[in-house]
């Protein structure tokens, strides 16, 4: 992107002149946004601790959901690739792809090419994705007293019930 584009998108956003751009697309400008985006919800973020996810996993994580594009096509980048992306071993990427396996995270699917060849696993997140879904409530509950107590902050003592 050219120095002259940038300012032009940078423009456009702070003018409101651009077409309805989304918020995302305000953040990062068009010409980054239309290279493609990760769905990462902010509860995964938020709840890394919660599920035993380490700085490391959480990376491996990021750059599989960068992969996963259409809910019924599972990602399925080469341990190699990841490890380029990461700038560590691919013996650290599997070691850590086997402890989110082992943590009900993740399920790799062996594949194998047309010629018979090993080819680069499929990568399930069902169970993260069900352990995150299952943590909605809990953060429904948070959500709702912050705003409570939000509420009772900002209302006179005299009219508190």
């Amino acid at each position: 992107m050219s120095e002259s584009d940038l300012k032009e998108s940078v423009a456009a956003v702070s003018t409101g002149s651009a077409r309805n751009l989304s918020s995302t697309e305000k953040i990062w400008v068009k010409a980054v946004y239309s290279h493609g985006y990760a769905g990462i919800p902010s509860m995964l973020i938020q709840a890394q601790r919660r599920l035993g996810i380490n700085p490391m996993q959480m990376n491996i994580i990021i750059q599989i959901l960068d992969y996963w594009r259409e809910p019924s096509r599972k990602p399925f980048p080469t341990k190699r690739e990841l490890a380029q992306r990461m700038d560590v071993t691919e013996k650290t990427i599997q070691n850590n792809i086997r402890k989110l396996e082992r943590a009900g995270l993740l399920l790799r699917e062996q594949r194998k090419t047309a010629a018979g060849d090993w080819n680069s696993n499929i990568y399930h997140l069902d169970g993260l994705v069900a352990r995150v879904q299952a943590l909605e409530p809990e953060f429904a509950a948070e959500k709702k007293l912050r705003r409570e107590r939000k509420a009772a902050l900002q209302t006179p003592k005299g009219l508190r019930m």
